[in-house]
């Protein structure tokens, strides 16, 4: 399991904040890629029309998944590869070490998948004895940096050129140069190397036909492509909510994913993988193994409320356009998922309590459902959390936040209801903030647990005059 440290959210968020460097790189990332996917969008002949069908056919694949995930198993095999169902983390690396075993496996080369960040996959081979080495070039670098991804498709987003100058001088033992296309060809030559020494390949998942059983992977750099052809052996990690019914369903799917991820009109390299190579065939693994994982999923599966998440295709499109993740990056979010796809996941899988400061620290500005691809609605699930966090809940183990707060909102619920003792209350309000501190006509600081509320800004007092006696006196009609 990959290690959670969502209680770390808000030293983390002011940390980020505070970092100059990565303000500003996530702020060119979101003109760039938020603002182009935006457009993409607005090029499509369907137009909006076409999300509406992808999220369509992603809720028919969610709500079939019993009979899907059996035809895929069926195909996979039939095409000579072998499928594992791993309920939890725990099984799906339990198995994966033991196809490394079975094979001598010394050296693994792997494309990015956020799944196996999620299950903690490489720190357990590399416990095992092998080495993993991650080919996509942003992982590469935070894998020689000792670092987690800090974005889905950007997962050095974080890192100036010089840094990774300095990184590949130490580790890669070449002369310093922030120039990108030297970094890149050191990068290349460095992992040229692996990928012909590599006795396994792994990969995620983008999607997978149960029509055909085959999977699918996506990238722009081709290493994933050699990831999975080049060792004799490919093993690749799928959520189980990541398949589809059949190949046009992929016609849909495959045109938005690129333009929400990386504002393309299509992404470089989309492999299907269905299994071994024949015995006629040049190239590709003697052997194909698909493990499907649960981990928490068949609960989110089972919940009405936030089964739609389980819809995500992972493009990230949601992290190019939130103005919380634009301020805090990823790191902050404790998990491999973060923006405000992780805000629902993350507290889902790990626990609601445990990660509540993530669903609670996003804006419900709507951003991420105007952009997602599959039309997610992500701010209803927030709110689903923050009830669930406000008033507890048995069935996903929640207990009240705070009760302090809970009564505050009850008492002020009590207050408006009754015209009364909502005047009384203001009345008494208006004479008791003459004791706070002021300034220039605002009040600087309000008392526990209300401070908050003026940590960063000040606030205007009551008036004496509530709207609608100043509405009586210059004579408007209320």
């Amino acid at each position: 399991m990959s290690q959670i440290t969502t209680e770390k959210y808000k030293d983390e968020a002011k940390r980020a904040i505070k970092n100059p460097v990565l303000q500003d790189a996530l702020s060119n990332l979101q003109e760039r890629l938020g603002k182009g996917a935006v457009e993409a969008y607005k090029n499509l002949p369907e137009g909006h029309r076409l999300r509406i069908e992808a999220h369509d056919i992603r809720m028919n694949a969610i709500e079939n998944l019993d009979v899907l995930l059996k035809s895929l198993a069926e195909n996979v095999r039939r095409n000579g590869g072998h499928v594992y169902f791993a309920e939890d983390a725990l099984s799906a690396v339990s198995h994966c070490l033991e196809i490394a075993r079975k094979h001598n496996v010394k050296t693994a080369v792997k494309g990015k998948s956020m799944l196996t960040e999620e299950i903690g996959l490489n720190r357990s081979l590399e416990a095992a004895g092998i080495e993993v080495v991650e080919t996509d070039l942003g992982e590469y670098i935070v894998q020689l940096a000792g670092e987690h991804p800090s974005h889905i498709i950007a997962p050095a987003i974080h890192k100036t050129r010089k840094e990774i100058g300095k990184l590949f001088s130490e580790k890669l033992l070449i002369h310093y140069t922030d120039d990108p296309p030297a970094l890149t060809r050191a990068a290349r030559k460095a992992l040229r190397d692996k990928f012909l020494a590599a006795d396994m390949g792994i990969s995620g998942c983008n999607l997978a036909c149960a029509e055909t059983g085959h999977i699918t992977t996506v990238s722009n750099e081709g290493n994933i492509r050699m990831s999975t052809t080049l060792p004799k052996v490919h093993v690749a990690f799928m959520g189980m909510e990541r398949v589809v019914a059949g190949l046009n369903d992929y016609d849909v799917l495959f045109r938005l994913l690129p333009r929400a991820a990386a504002a393309q009109n299509m992404a470089t390299y989309i492999s299907y993988i269905g299994g071994p190579c024949h015995k006629d065939q040049v190239d590709g693994p003697e052997e194909f193994h698909l493990i499907i994982i649960d981990n928490g999923r068949t609960k989110i599966l089972a919940d009405e409320e936030f089964r739609e998440i389980l819809c995500c295709i992972r493009c990230a499109a949601c992290l190019n356009v939130c103005p919380v993740y634009r301020k805090i990056g990823g790191h902050s979010y404790g998990y491999p998922y973060c923006g405000p796809v992780g805000s629902v996941v993350t507290p889902l899988l790990v626990g609601i309590n445990r990660a509540k400061d993530l669903c609670l620290g996003e804006m419900l500005c709507g951003a991420c459902k105007e952009v997602c691809p599959v039309n997610i609605d992500i701010p209803k699930m927030l709110l689903g959390l923050r009830a669930k966090l406000a008033d507890g809940d048995r069935k996903w183990n929640v207990t009240r936040a705070s009760l302090v707060e809970k009564a505050l909102y009850k008492t002020w619920s009590w207050l408006i209801r009754n015209r009364w003792t909502y005047d009384l209350f203001l009345r008494l309000a208006y004479f008791s903030q003459k004791f706070l501190p002021q300034k220039g006509g605002m009040i600087r600081r309000l008392p526990p647990p209300l401070h908050g509320w003026t940590g960063k800004r000040d606030i205007l007092p009551i008036s004496i005059e509530t709207f609608k006696q100043r509405a009586k006196r210059i004579n408007l009609n209320p």
